[in-house]
């Protein structure tokens, strides 16, 4: 349940009680019509991704790059490249640390191999990363256009049902069944908002995340050019064949 949900349940909370809250929830959802149904399904569907683009992206695939960066550099002035590589593979296992093991792995094949592991590993890694987030934006925005879309249609229905009505009860039934069919709109505003939020979180972490990878690989990459002459175990390690 979102922020925005729960701030209008907790203003009808403060005007009828508990037993009111849930009891106007009740009714401002059958009041909406059929458009609440997709609206719901959209919304339990981005809450979904949300949740698991959390957990990836703020949790499973984030390091602290200039640690990493401060402990690979002690090896590679060392020019030990089986310390540097095993100290990459004892890091948690993160798309940053997969693509600059894929890196360290072909130095003894020379300078442009390292280059194309960096940029193999990284075409292969950013889609991780990248994945789902996209689909927020769309369930966002369908969302918002099912609650239109179910307006229009209570609108329409209103309409017709008042076009028979007496004049005096015509402007009493119009304003009620107009009313009612904003409960739609409401509440496709309230799923869409805190998904397209959700999305700029996550497309800002994602973005952080491959300049990490692209700003890290350049460094490496740097080092191992720069230090190339003082590795003393220049055979391809059997890391590689994994």
């Amino acid at each position: 349940m979102t922020l925005g949900l729960l701030t209008i349940l907790a203003s009808e909370a403060a005007e009828g009680g508990e037993g009111g809250t849930f009891a106007s929830f009740a009714a401002a959802w059958n009041e909406g019509g059929w458009g609440m149904y997709p609206i719901a399904f959209f919304f339990v569907i981005g809450i979904a991704i949300t949740v698991e683009r959390l957990i990836v992206l703020f949790f499973s695939a984030a390091i602290n790059k200039d640690g990493f960066l401060r402990g690979l550099k002690k090896h590679i002035y060392a020019g030990d490249l089986d310390k540097a590589i095993n100290y990459v593979a004892g890091q948690k296992p993160t798309p940053l640390t997969n693509v600059i093991k894929s890196g360290l792995m072909n130095v003894p094949k020379g300078e442009e191999e390292v280059q194309a592991a960096l940029d193999e590993a990284s075409l292969r890694e950013n889609p991780k990363l990248e994945a789902r987030t996209g689909y927020l934006a769309m369930l966002g925005n369908a969302a918002m256009l099912a609650g239109l879309l179910g307006t229009v249609d209570g609108l329409i229905g209103s309409f017709k049902a008042v076009a028979h009505a007496s004049p005096a009860d015509r402007a009493t039934i119009l304003a009620g069944s107009i009313g009612e069919a904003m409960n739609c709109t409401r509440f496709g505003l309230i799923a869409a908002i805190p998904l397209l939020i959700f999305f700029s979180v996550l497309n800002g972490r994602t973005q952080s995340l491959i300049n990490d990878i692209n700003e890290t690989s350049v460094s490496v990459l740097n080092l191992v050019v720069q230090n190339k002459d003082k590795f003393k175990n220049m055979s391809v390690p059997a890391q590689a064949e994994d």
